[in-house]
């Protein structure tokens, strides 16, 4: 099973309550929830209130939260309490991530460890059995609408070959086009922004993904 999850960062800001209904009424339950701090890549955006008040308002959406951010151990509990199911931190951060990994398991949430495209898979590895999720960046995080990185799929295929059986989620440039070959690859999530939330048919799109094997 493919699962789609749309990003909020490629929403319309001024319509948010109404893309997530929308989000809903076309099937999706996965929100991709993007965190950024202008200093682990250069862009702000959303905090744990917002958070928080989605997960209020919508307490059907499962929200993947992840955190590009230099200290994200500091906010692990206020996304939790937010009503985070999923929380995502980079490998590249200076500080050792297995203590923030079980931090999130000591707050009930599902854990997940992403790389940038200059990272390699292997930098994973050693963590595999700590995690829920993996977060293949397949353009260079901070901003939408960017163009997938087509060789950061082997990422996925040595990941597989290694032994990890959780969720491979990819973020970056995923659209219609590119999916079959996430999928066929290994990939079992695809975070979609502009592809879904500006699609001229967004229920569509949230049905072409539910196709794929």
């Amino acid at each position: 099973m493919i699962e789609l999850a749309p990003s909020l960062l490629a929403a319309d800001g001024m319509r948010l309550g109404e893309e997530i209904q929308g989000m809903l009424d076309n099937g999706i339950r996965l929100l991709h929830y993007d965190v950024m701090d202008a200093h682990f890549v250069p862009n702000l955006s959303f905090g744990p209130s917002l958070c928080k008040a989605i997960h209020h308002q919508f307490p059907a959406v499962r929200l993947d939260v992840h955190l590009m951010m230099d200290n994200p151990g500091a906010f692990i509990q206020a996304f939790a309490d937010a009503g985070a199911e999923s929380i995502t931190i980079h490998r590249e951060i200076a500080e050792d991530v297995g203590p923030i990994l079980q931090q999130m398991k000591d707050q009930g949430t599902r854990c997940g460890l992403s790389v940038k495209p200059g990272t390699g898979a292997d930098t994973l590895f050693p963590y595999l059995d700590q995690l829920d999720s993996i977060l293949i960046m397949t353009v260079e995080p901070g901003f939408g609408g960017q163009k997938f990185m087509p060789e950061q799929m082997e990422k996925i295929r040595m990941l597989r070959k290694e032994g990890f059986q959780g969720i491979i989620s990819i973020d970056g440039g995923v659209n219609l086009q590119n999916a079959p070959l996430l999928a066929q690859a290994g990939a079992t999530r695809l975070v979609m922004g502009t592809a879904y939330f500006r699609a001229a048919d967004p229920a569509a799109v949230a049905r072409a993904v539910e196709e794929l094997v």
